[in-house]
């Protein structure tokens, strides 16, 4: 096994990485709403997230297994997220983001069943064939109120259709994120003042910002272990409830 170069980051760290602009993200939005910068560096989370589902439909031994626990977290977090984004224990209109990463995930399990079975053979019916499960992931984003909704599902899908280190991966991803996040999501647009001008940034573009570590990566796991796996897993429900109750407290002390 090659020895991992000082610039390169691995998997584990992407994960740490993408909690912490996540914690961040969350915060802004639960605990401390005047401070606008919290929420402009978590944009670069769910990219990271993105990119670290697709690779682990790639590089997983047990795809239903790798399922099963998707599914159990994305129940375990619906609470957690319901009272976290509407103070409430139900939320039918918007649901958290593990439901679009197991979108994707049957997705990329469909994608690849149409590549073994018409492969270069029939080329126009894969083709086909493919553009009608993302059109069909994409839609059920939407259906389903899924967090980031059918754009979320395609974020991921991205890094499975542009997967590697060639040239035209690159520029593919760089693409399709500008793409999705800049035109599909938009939204608020922030200044920034530069040598004398003032440059409108639209904020959900420093999404962009996620492929700069995603490109450090070099395939290694690094840190691997049972405990530190389910921390990543329970990580996303366990912090939705920590700033649900520091803020029940906040309420409370400051009435």
């Amino acid at each position: 096994m090659t020895k991992r170069r000082w610039w390169e980051l691995t998997s584990a760290m992407l994960h740490i990485l993408a909690m912490a602009l996540m914690l961040s993200d969350h915060a802004w939005s639960t605990l401390f709403p005047a401070q606008r910068w919290m929420t402009s560096i978590g944009r670069i989370a769910f990219p990271i997230f993105a990119f670290l589902t697709a690779e682990g439909y790639f590089h997983t031994h047990d795809f239903k297994k790798y399922m099963k626990r998707m599914l159990i977290f994305a129940l375990i977090s619906e609470i957690p997220f319901n009272l976290m984004m509407g103070g409430s224990l139900l939320g039918p209109t918007h649901q958290n983001v593990i439901w679009a990463f197991l979108l994707a995930l049957a997705g990329m399990r469909l994608l690849d069943a149409i590549k073994a079975r018409y492969g270069k053979e029939k080329l126009w019916a894969a083709v086909l064939l493919s553009a009608l499960v993302v059109l069909g992931c994409f839609l059920l984003g939407f259906a389903g109120f899924v967090d980031y909704y059918g754009t979320g599902v395609l974020m991921v899908l991205t890094f499975y259709f542009f997967r590697g280190r060639k040239w035209w991966c690159y520029l593919g991803q760089l693409l399709v994120m500008y793409y999705l996040n800049v035109e599909l999501l938009g939204g608020y647009t922030i200044l920034v003042p530069l040598l004398g001008h003032t440059f409108e940034i639209v904020e959900q573009g420093l999404a962009l910002l996620a492929l700069i570590p995603i490109w450090l990566y070099r395939g290694k796991q690094g840190h691997h272990s049972k405990p530190f796996q389910y921390f990543c897993y329970s990580f996303y429900p366990a912090h939705m409830l920590l700033l649900v109750l520091v803020g029940y407290l906040q309420y409370r002390l400051g009435g």
